[in-house]
C-alpha cells in the first residue's frame, strides 16, 4: 500500500522523534494512587510490548475529560534524557524516604486515536485490568500530555454536553410524558448508573439513542463489555436480562425519531449481546417503526456473523450498520472474537450483503497500537476495503488490559509503523472512505 507519508515532525518520510530532553516527564503513582511527575526520567510509550519513538504529532494536551488512572504492581518505563535508554524505574528515593512506584495511564475522550500504550513492566501484575482504553500519557509545562490524536471532532459526543443534573431532570420529565417498560427501565440504569452517552440521549431526547435486545451472543470476546468470566476483572456494563417486546422497542424508537434532532435509533450496544440472536424481533420492530414515521435513521451495531439475517433485516427497512472487527487477519479476529457459530469469512460476506442492499455501511475497527499498525494487518485491511466498498471506518480505541491482549494475539513481527502513519496511508488509499470515530445519520430522501 506505499510508504508512510510525511508527517508534521518529519523530513524525507521519516517521523521524527521529540529530543530526549524535550519529551513530557514521565508519571508515576506511589502505593495510595497519588500521581506525581518524576524529576529526571522522561515519558515514554510502547508499541505492542515494545517502547517506541515518541513524535510532537503523537502528542496532544490531555482534554479535560479525559481519565488518568495508576496500574498497581506495574513499575513503569521511563526514558533517561541523557542517554536516551529505556529503564523500568520501581522506586523512588526522595529525601531519604524509598518509595515503590506504579506506572500512570490516561483514557482520552471520544473522537481520539491513542498512538501508544502506557509504558509499564507487566511481569508481576497478577490481574486483568478493567476494560479502558490504556494511553501513555506525561506531564510538561504544567498540564498533562497524552500519547493521541483527533480522529473526529463532534460536539453531539462531546461530555460538556452530558450534564448529569440536566439528565436528572430530564428522565423524571420522560417518565411523566413518555412510554414506559422494562426496556425504559434499563436504559434509565445505562445513563445513570454506566454513564452511557447513548442511553442519556435518549431522556435528552436528542441524537443517537439505544435499542438493546439481546441477552445471549455468538461470540465470547475477549474484552467483551457486558460479561466477563469469574477470575477476570469487572464487566463494565449490566447486560440485559429480558427480551423486550416489539410493542416497547417500536415506541421508544417512533418517539425518538420523531422529537430529537438528527436522530438515530442503534440496535446492539455494549449492555447486551449480539443483536443477530434476535434478528426476527428487529425485523418486526422496523417494520413497525416505518409504519408509523419515515424519519430518522435505523442503525444495527453487530459482529456480521449472520449474512441471511442481515439481508431480513436490511429487507426490512434498515438504514445503516456497523460492522465491529479487531483485525482484517482472520486468525488475529478469531482470537479476539472466538466465535460459536460463524467464523470471518462470514463477517466478510455479510459487509457485501450490506453493499448489495444499499445499506450505509461502517466498520467499527478496534485499534491497538502494535497490532493494528503492522504491515500485513494494513495489507488485509485494504484487500478488505476493496472487497467490499465500505462507507465509513471507525477507529475505536479497544478497551482491555494491554498485557492481556498482547499476550492473547501472540507475537507480531516487525515494528508497528505508527498509528499516524496508518491513517495517513489509509486516506491516501482510499479517499472515499471516510475515517472518524461516531456512527453517521442517514440522510432520507422523505419523511411523514
Amino acid at each position: 500500500m506505499g510508504r508512510c507519508t510525511p508527517g508534521p515532525q518529519s523530513k524525507d518520510g521519516v517521523m521524527n522523534p521529540i529530543p530526549f530532553h524535550q519529551l513530557p516527564h514521565m508519571l508515576y503513582a506511589d502505593p495510595q494512587g497519588r500521581i506525581f511527575e518524576h524529576p529526571y526520567f522522561r515519558m515514554a510509550g510502547f508499541s505492542g510490548a515494545e517502547p517506541a519513538p515518541i513524535t510532537e504529532g503523537d502528542l496532544m494536551e490531555l482534554p479535560e475529560f479525559s481519565k488518568l488512572f495508576f496500574i498497581p504492581d506495574c513499575p513503569p518505563v521511563g526514558l533517561d534524557p541523557e542517554t536516551g535508554a529505556w529503564e523500568v524505574i520501581p522506586h523512588i528515593e526522595l529525601e531519604g524516604k524509598v518509595t515503590p512506584l506504579n506506572a500512570v495511564a490516561a483514557f482520552l475522550e471520544p473522537g481520539l486515536v491513542r498512538t501508544h500504550l502506557p509504558a509499564a513492566d507487566y511481569g508481576r501484575k497478577g490481574y486483568t485490568l478493567p476494560m479502558w482504553a490504556y494511553t501513555a500519557v506525561g506531564f510538561r509545562h504544567g498540564a498533562y500530555w497524552a500519547a493521541g490524536f483527533q480522529i473526529e471532532k463532534n460536539h453531539k459526543w462531546d461530555p460538556r454536553n452530558y450534564d448529569d443534573r440536566d439528565l436528572v431532570l430530564a428522565i423524571r420529565e420522560y417518565e411523566r410524558n413518555q412510554v414506559t417498560g422494562p426496556l425504559v427501565e434499563h436504559l434509565k440504569a445505562c445513563a445513570t448508573r454506566n454513564h452511557c452517552f447513548a442511553a442519556k440521549n435518549l431522556f435528552l431526547g436528542r441524537w443517537e439513542a439505544p435499542l438493546p435486545i439481546s441477552r445471549t451472543c455468538n461470540a465470547a470476546c475477549l474484552g467483551c463489555l457486558s460479561l466477563q468470566p469469574q477470575g477476570s476483572c469487572e464487566a463494565s456494563h449490566q447486560r440485559l436480562s429480558f427480551t423486550p417486546s416489539t410493542e416497547e422497542v417500536a415506541a421508544v424508537a417512533v418517539r425518538h425519531l420523531t422529537h430529537a434532532p438528527e436522530p438515530i435509533v442503534s440496535f446492539g450496544q455494549g449492555c447486551e449481546g449480539e443483536p443477530l440472536t434476535e434478528w426476527r424481533l428487529i425485523c418486526d420492530s422496523i417494520r413497525r417503526i416505518r409504519e408509523q414515521t419515515r424519519q430518522g435513521t435505523i442503525n444495527l451495531n453487530t459482529n456480521g456473523s449472520r449474512p441471511e439475517q442481515i439481508r431480513k433485516i436490511a429487507e426490512s427497512g434498515l438504514d445503516s450498520i456497523r460492522i465491529s472487527l479487531n483485525s482484517a487477519l482472520g486468525e488475529r479476529y478469531h482470537r479476539y472474537y472466538r466465535p460459536k457459530d460463524y467464523r470471518f469469512a462470514d463477517v466478510v460476506a455479510s459487509i457485501r450483503v450490506c453493499q448489495e442492499q444499499g445499506l450505509y455501511t461502517m466498520l467499527n475497527y478496534l485499534i491497538f497500537p502494535g497490532i493494528t499498525d503492522q504491515a500485513d494487518e494494513l495489507e488485509a485491511l485494504g484487500g478488505l476495503i476493496d472487497k467490499t466498498g465500505i462507507n465509513f471506518l471507525h477507529l475505536k480505541n479497544l478497551c482491555i488490559d494491554p498485557a492481556y491482549y498482547l499476550q492473547k494475539m501472540s507475537g507480531t513481527g516487525a515494528a508497528g509503523m505508527g498509528m499516524r502513519c496508518l491513517v495517513n496511508l489509509l486516506q491516501k488509499e482510499f479517499p472515499e472512505v471516510e475515517l472518524g470515530y461516531f456512527n453517521q445519520p442517514v440522510q432520507r430522501a422523505s419523511s411523514v
